[in-house]
This record gives structure tokens, C-alpha cells and sequence, in this order.
């Protein structure tokens, strides 16, 4: 797992500076299309070129189980995890939907569903049969967590392979938001009903026994969560780790990275911990509706791009946003100058 730690570079200062100068050009007010602006020139500096484009684009959606789902901390039974990696796989869920729009390429990785599944075109890149219940020990062995990170790793490896310019990680497993929280509650601090939400609808008794399970297993593991690693190997799932190598993968590389919703930002604040210069490679797509993720979203110093009240997960949120990434990049690329438009500024 060294390789976390190896270096990340800077975008380049040099093509955000001349973006910048172009910006000052086009025919608008300065600032006057806001974040839109800030979006081409941080593009430009990513892909080091005058003229940034966001048109190959990379979804993977990371799948596994959880063994904190015994103790029903989630509205829905963990089978449905299996059922819905069938759906992506047919091409049926939102994500889907959404990817198709954007003229995305999609893929679906099993890094540990609790039965191995044999679809066709299902990536099988698995730690095990699902994590272990964390409420009991440890979520995953050291040899289970660099198996999930390194599939991560490998998603990466395949969108580059594809020349993508944009890449989008996607989790599903029944019960992940609870190992999110509990991972986010770990890193930041912060209180455990602040950060502890409804996941895929969980009613107020609910969420307090949510809540309870998570308060257990942190007085549990107190002493074991002295790194970030840690707090991922004793707390997540195999499909938050994979986000987390994929993250930081992507950023070694310098391919431009999109965040999703809740999970996805935890997994985000968890690469940031591990080696600080991923932030720099990330866009964030949406606030979402589940209770914690604003302050998530603080943690990171992270802001979103929509605020649509979505709560899917499974990269919905990310691919969403995409059209406002590519809109940027037209308006940098094919907007007038001042002098091409001969109007006078002075």
C-alpha cells in the first residue's frame, strides 16, 4: 500500500494563469459566470492545455457487502446489493440512464458482494465475501484493504487506457452509510447525530439505533483508529476503500476526478487524509440530502456544484453534474474576446 503515499503533482500554474487571461477577455463582466469560470481554468491547469474539453468521461461503480447490515442498521435487505449490481449490469439504473446521456463509459466492479455473481460484463476484482460486521471487529484484514484500494487502483488503470479526461467513482452496498458515518465521525470529531443520517430511509427510532451501533463500535475500536488507514480498514466497506485508491490513483495520474454524494465524500476525506494533494484534482457535484453530507463537505473546505436534494449514491449525483464541466469548458473554448467582438472596454 506504499504507493498512497507516492507523490501527487500540482495542476499546472502555468495554463491556469493563461486561462485566466483569457477569461479576463471574453466578452462578459469579470466574474460574471462565476464558478463556471473557476471550473475551465482549473481544467485548463489539470490537462495543461489552452483549451480544456470534458468529453471522455469514466464511471466506475464500486459494489460490495457489508456485516454491519446484521445489526439493521439500513431500511433495505442486503440482498438487494446483488439485485441492484444486476441492474447496472442490464443497463437499468439511474446511473445508467444518466451515463448514457452524457455518452459515458460505464462499468460495474464486484470488490465484494457476498456471492460472487457470473455476469458477463461484471468486473470481478473481490477482497471477499463482503466485510465483517464492524460492530464486532475489525470490517476488513490488511490483506482485504489493499485488495479493495488496489481495485480502485485498477479502474483507474482502464479509464486511462480509454484516454478519459474525467473520472467518476460510484459505490453500492446495502448499509454503506452507516460505515461512512462512522468513518467520517472518526476522522473529524464531530458528533455522532450530526453526522449519522436516514441512508436509504430509515425512520427517527431508526436512525437512533443507527446511531447507537455506531457509538458502540467506535467505543469498541477507540483504540485502533489512530491513522486514516486504520479508521478505513476497521470501519469501511470494500467499495469506500476502492473509491479511496481510485481517488488517489486518479490524481497521481493527473486525470480530473468528480465526486459524488455522501459516500463518495467520505471516501474523498479519507484520500485527502492519507495524502493531502488529492484535493486538488477534485470537483464535488451536488450536496446531497443525507444528513451529514454538508459537513462533509465542510471538512474537505469542498463546494458543490448542485443542490438538488438527490440521495442515490451509485455516482448518480456526479454524472449529473457533468454538463455544467463540459458547458464551462464551451464557454472558455468558443466565447468571443473583447477584440474579436470589436467592443470598446474603456
Amino acid at each position: 500500500m506504499d504507493w498512497l503515499n507516492n507523490t501527487i503533482k500540482a495542476p499546472d500554474d502555468f495554463y491556469y494563469k493563461k486561462a485566466l487571461t483569457r477569461q479576463a477577455c471574453l466578452t462578459k463582466p469579470p466574474g460574471s459566470l462565476g464558478l463556471l469560470e473557476e471550473i475551465a481554468m482549473r481544467l485548463a491547469a489539470m490537462q495543461k492545455t489552452e483549451t480544456p474539453s470534458i468529453e471522455r468521461i469514466w464511471v466506475s461503480v464500486f459494489a460490495a457487502d457489508h456485516g454491519i447490515a446484521a445489526e439493521s442498521v439500513s431500511a433495505f435487505p442486503q440482498i438487494v446489493t446483488t439485485e441492484m449490481v444486476k441492474n447496472f449490469v442490464r443497463g437499468g439504473a439511474a446511473v445508467n440512464v444518466l451515463s448514457r446521456f452524457v455518452d459515458a463509459q460505464f462499468e460495474v466492479i464486484d470488490v465484494g458482494l457476498l456471492q460472487a455473481v457470473d455476469l458477463a460484463s461484471l468486473v470481478a476484482d473481490r477482497a471477499a465475501n463482503g466485510t465483517a460486521n464492524f460492530a464486532k471487529q475489525a470490517a476488513m484484514t490488511d490483506a482485504e484493504l489493499n485488495i479493495a484500494l488496489t481495485a480502485g487502483k485498477s479502474a483507474v488503470k482502464r479509464a486511462l487506457e480509454h484516454n478519459s479526461q474525467l473520472f467518476i467513482g460510484g459505490e453500492m452496498g446495502i448499509a454503506n452509510t452507516c460505515s461512512a458515518s462512522a468513518i467520517a465521525i472518526a476522522l473529524t470529531g464531530l458528533p455522532i447525530d450530526q453526522l449519522t443520517g436516514a441512508g436509504t430511509g430509515l425512520d427517527d427510532k431508526a436512525i437512533q439505533h443507527k446511531s447507537q451501533v455506531i457509538k458502540n463500535a467506535l467505543t469498541l475500536h477507540q483504540h485502533s483508529l489512530d491513522s486514516a488507514l486504520k479508521t478505513l480498514q476497521y470501519l469501511g466497506g470494500f467499495e469506500i476503500a476502492a473509491l479511496v485508491g481510485a481517488y488517489i490513483s486518479a490524481a497521481q495520474q493527473g486525470l480530473a476526478i468528480l465526486i459524488d454524494g455522501f459516500i463518495s465524500s467520505v471516501a474523498a476525506l479519507v484520500a485527502v487524509h492519507l495524502n493531502p494533494q488529492t484535493r486538488d484534482w477534485f470537483f464535488y457535484a451536488h450536496q446531497s440530502q443525507e444528513k451529514g453530507h454538508r459537513l462533509v463537505l465542510q471538512q474537505l473546505q469542498a463546494r458543490p456544484l448542485l443542490q438538488l436534494d438527490m440521495r442515490l449514491g451509485e455516482a448518480s449525483g456526479a454524472v449529473t453534474a457533468v454538463p455544467l464541466l463540459q458547458m464551462a469548458c464551451k464557454l472558455h473554448n468558443e466565447m468571443a474576446t473583447f477584440e474579436q467582438a470589436s467592443i470598446t472596454t474603456h
